[in-house]
């Protein structure tokens, strides 16, 4: 039985200038649509998003303000 070190609870919020925001989409986007695993550093972390994530568009409203994320979600229990 192989035993999986369990990763501390994380919650950032990185800003990135546009440039940056649209080379990191462009790398998604070619991952998607070639089916490839997606590498990325958050913070100071690597991340390996799989093939097989599931993606979703989030829109929150608060008063004046709104918000639009971007999600990607995948289980590390396989």
């Amino acid at each position: 039985m192989v035993k999986r070190k369990v990763k501390p609870e994380r919650d950032i919020e990185k800003d990135y200038s546009a440039k940056q925001m649209v080379a990191k989409i462009r790398r998604l986007a070619d991952c998607i649509e070639q089916g490839r695993r997606f590498r990325i550093q958050i913070a100071g972390e690597a991340i390996n998003v799989p093939a097989d994530a599931t993606f979703n568009i989030e829109h929150e409203r608060e008063g004046a303000e709104e918000e639009i994320e971007f999600q990607i979600k995948w289980s590390n229990n396989t």
